[in-house]
């Protein structure tokens, strides 16, 4: 007889898939929907900056948050200051503060020199001073006219580096063309976040279509993360921003949350 068996893992909303509403509108609907917590995601909204604020939304919504997106994006330069290693110290100290248990952190852009020649020395000494896990993530190249360009260093991709902790964006492995269950399976339990989004492969175009919409293998991730009893965080980092109303946001955040529900599921055989 098979049993369908559903790991301990949560399953977040990444304030970023409300955008263009704000910070206190992803807890809100996060809260609605029966999501399991939020995570940040620094940036130009001063909410997302606050951890004051933050704090009291938290507890208004009854909504934890789980993780915290450090400000690394291109518009995000200037939040938090300019110098990437304060903005994780006070990353890593927002997520403390909140009771969140990651940080998610993209690799250095290749102009910042010091930044990326300590990157993973540096992280590994943060490391040591806290409980906090840093999950690096996998980010894409850049196609122009069959060129290929990396604005990361050392690299768009974390795999071969040493790092303890990777987030799996699937909307990511999309514009980089990567077979994302091969990614998954090399991993294994570096895997410790996962931000789940579709997208078609376009070049260039960081999609992040709602799970089930593109070419991603979401589903197939998800059951293989249930059968090997994923405990890490499951975050729904989604573009809404094309939604024609809240009500269609609304129904992609629900849609999202549905598809993570129902796949992340393992089947055993009961004896």
């Amino acid at each position: 007889m098979s049993v369908i068996r559903v790991p301990n893992a949560k399953v977040a909303l990444s304030t970023a898939s409300v955008y263009p509403e704000r910070t206190p509108d992803a807890f809100e609907l996060a809260a609605r929907l029966g999501y399991d917590g939020v995570e940040i995601m620094v940036g130009q909204d001063p909410v997302s900056q606050d951890v004051e604020v933050l704090q009291r939304l938290s507890d208004h919504y009854e909504m934890p948050v789980l993780a915290v997106h450090a400000p690394c994006l291109l518009v995000t330069q200037r939040v938090w200051g300019r110098d990437p290693w304060v903005k994780l110290q006070r990353a890593r100290d927002a997520a403390h503060r909140l009771g969140a248990q990651t940080v998610v952190v993209h690799p250095p852009f290749r102009w910042q020199r010091d930044y990326a020649r300590d990157f993973e020395a540096g992280l590994a000494r943060m490391r040591e001073e806290t409980d906090v896990v840093f999950a690096v993530e996998n980010m894409f190249p850049l196609r122009a006219r069959g060129n290929e360009v990396v604005p990361y260093a050392p690299d768009w991709n974390p795999m071969d580096y040493d790092f303890p902790d990777v987030t799996l964006d699937l909307s990511h492995t999309a514009v980089s063309g990567s077979d994302a269950m091969e990614m998954a399976t090399k991993l294994g339990d570096r895997l410790s976040h996962l931000h789940l989004a579709d997208g078609v492969g376009t070049t260039n175009k960081d999609e992040h279509l709602v799970p089930g919409r593109g070419t991603q293998p979401c589903a197939q991730i998800l059951e293989r993360l249930a059968g090997a009893g994923y405990r890490g965080l499951i975050v729904l980092e989604i573009n809404t921003r094309k939604a024609t109303s809240r009500t269609e946001r609304i129904d992609d955040l629900a849609e999202a949350l549905a598809f993570a529900r129902l796949n992340f599921a393992a089947s055993t055989t009961a004896t």
